[in-house]
């Protein structure tokens, strides 16, 4: 059996790399401050529920809005953490 390469990731313009089979949301707790967004009213936040129904851990991929705990990472794969003022993607 051999070993699978590593999946390369963007989180915030930084590349990361971890094993092939990990979600955004595992991602996200590898790095510091392990958390997936900032609120609105400047929180950090994190997956609560690990299931999609929260929405705690919403993010951009891609440029398109999806919950990390229910997205596995892919070759390339661009994930923001940040969010506007406003709350809506930058």
């Amino acid at each position: 059996m051999t070993n699978a390469l590593p999946v390369q990731v963007l989180i915030d313009g930084t590349p990361v790399q971890l094993p092939p089979g990990h979600s955004v949301a595992a991602a996200l707790a590898l790095r510091p401050p392990g958390c997936s967004r900032t609120s609105v009213t400047g929180e950090r936040r994190a997956p609560f529920c690990g299931m999609g129904i929260c929405h705690e851990c919403r993010v951009l991929v891609d440029g398109r809005r999806r919950l990390a705990c229910q997205t596995l990472c892919t070759e390339g794969m661009a994930i923001d953490t940040r969010t506007s003022p406003a709350g809506d993607p930058p």
